[in-house]
């Protein structure tokens, strides 16, 4: 894994995780390239199991989104809608990975898709992972808050980390081992105990900025194929998932049993059969197109 720093809107740091050797001499890269974007909380390492089979094929690029992982955390922001999908596109075009597939977990699915249609040329397909278009709302926010106020930080060791977020943690409905190994990711050691690496005042103030509106007018927009994924205990709802495929020009749908939210992280393997057949046939499309043969629309 290589890392290479990307500037994003105003000028922020973000750091980019490159899965294989990137191209020499300036030259273009001769596999498609795919961009990777974590949910709220996140991290680009996060997608590490998934990078390393898609390095296989294409050029895998996981992005920390700004007050993430070790991309730069200004205090003031700004942690808007707009900064997020500014961030996505300068890494696009910076690391010269378009038109590239995105693959968005949660906050991370709607900057995609949010950049996909604002920026067609730059997006050749996309892949949606547990992300609802319908507004949230204040009491959802307030939740969130409520959450917030109940971890019990600092940590002493990892291993309480592992337990609480994995056991413990008395706001969420299905507790897994694996949702415990995501946030042990996000934890870094300090002087007192183990402290998330994000500021959870950021992290109120980035879902501020998309919680209380609906997002179907930009999902709409979106031209190109498009896999919406849910995990079938996950946030999104079949109901809701289907009208999103429905209102895509483009789009599918699929869901991965035993998956909560935390699909690619929960289900590795589940994920991987229901997105690796996706790429490949919008592989295989392109490569009949630019032979000239006809194909039908996704």
């Amino acid at each position: 894994m290589r890392r290479t720093d990307v500037t994003g809107a105003d000028g922020v740091r973000l750091a980019a995780w490159e899965f294989a050797d990137p191209p020499k001499g300036g030259e273009a890269p001769a596999a498609p390239g795919v961009l990777l974007l974590h949910g709220l909380m996140g991290r680009a390492s996060h997608w590490a199991a998934t990078a390393r089979w898609l390095a296989e094929r294409h050029r895998a690029v996981a992005l920390d989104q700004r007050g993430h992982g070790r991309s730069d955390k200004p205090a003031d922001g700004p942690y808007t809608r707009e900064a997020y999908v500014a961030d996505a596109e300068a890494a696009v075009e910076g690391l010269g990975l378009g038109p590239a597939v995105l693959i968005g977990h949660s906050m991370g699915a709607l900057t995609a898709w949010q950049l996909a249609a604002r920026r067609p040329d730059l997006v050749r397909a996309l892949v949606v992972c547990d992300m609802r278009a319908s507004a949230l709302g204040a009491a959802s926010q307030r939740e969130w808050e409520d959450w917030f106020r109940t971890w019990p930080v600092p940590f002493a060791t990892l291993a309480d980390v592992r337990r609480w977020f994995g056991e413990d943690d008395p706001w969420v409905e299905r507790p897994s081992p694996a949702r415990g190994e995501f946030f042990a990711e996000v934890m870094a050691e300090r002087a007192d105990g183990w402290r998330p690496v994000f500021s959870r005042r950021q992290m109120l103030t980035a879902r501020e900025t998309w919680v209380h509106d609906a997002h179907w007018d930009t999902l709409g927009q979106v031209r190109c194929p498009t896999l919406v994924v849910r995990g079938l205990d996950g946030e999104l709802g079949r109901a809701e998932a289907q009208e999103m495929v429905r209102v895509l020009p483009r789009g599918r749908y699929a869901e991965v049993p035993d998956a909560g939210h935390l699909v690619h992280y929960d289900q590795p393997e589940g994920w991987r059969r229901v997105v690796q057949p996706f790429l490949e046939e919008c592989a295989g499309r392109e490569a009949g197109a630019a032979r000239g043969h006809r194909t039908p629309p996704a």
